[in-house]
């Protein structure tokens, strides 16, 4: 039995372990929030936090396509973005499953002589961080582009009241 087959059997109560690693990382008050409320619109972030850890870990096991990889983490990537979290925080999702990992099978592993297949599987979550750390990029510029862009719209909006601005989109018709 190969080590990613015993990851697919458990991968359900694994991957709602992950989740709950992902979940500690915010406020309490927080956190009983998002582990209670299991309903989807009025827990947005708590479901799309479970919907991807589970999402991830499936895709781990096989690990067939970085493009739906990187969808999947960019679902999880892009709330964490957002917060306020230092890049290390928002990203240390993907280390808490290394975390998981081991704990879970380290000890039966070393004893049993197959810790070599939890390393071989773990360099597969190292290059999920990797690729965390490009989305995570992509997304912050996002958020930055956007927070510029609204100063802008309300500056403009300010100086155009207060008709220090002329608009040249009207029609300057000369009779």
């Amino acid at each position: 039995m190969t080590f990613e087959s015993v990851l697919a059997e458990r991968k359900a109560e694994l991957s709602k372990k992950w989740a709950d690693l992902v979940l500690q990382t915010y406020p309490k008050e927080t956190q009983k929030v998002w582990t209670k409320q299991k309903d989807r619109f009025q827990n947005p972030v708590g479901a799309a936090i479970f919907e991807a850890t589970g999402e991830l870990f499936d895709q781990l096991i096989d690990w067939q396509d970085a493009g739906v990889i990187a969808k999947s983490l960019d679902k999880l990537i892009r709330i964490r973005a957002v917060q306020d979290f230092t890049p290390s925080q928002a990203l240390s999702f993907v280390f808490l499953l290394k975390k998981l990992l081991r704990d879970e099978f380290f000890k039966a592993m070393k004893k049993d002589g197959t810790l070599d297949n939890l390393l071989r599987f773990e360099a597969k979550v190292d290059n999920l961080a990797m690729m965390s750390f490009d989305i995570y990029t992509k997304s912050r510029e996002e958020v930055f582009r956007f927070r510029v862009d609204e100063v802008k719209r309300a500056q403009s909006s300010l100086l155009r009241k207060a008709g220090m601005v002329v608009d040249v989109t009207t029609d300057l018709s000369v009779d």
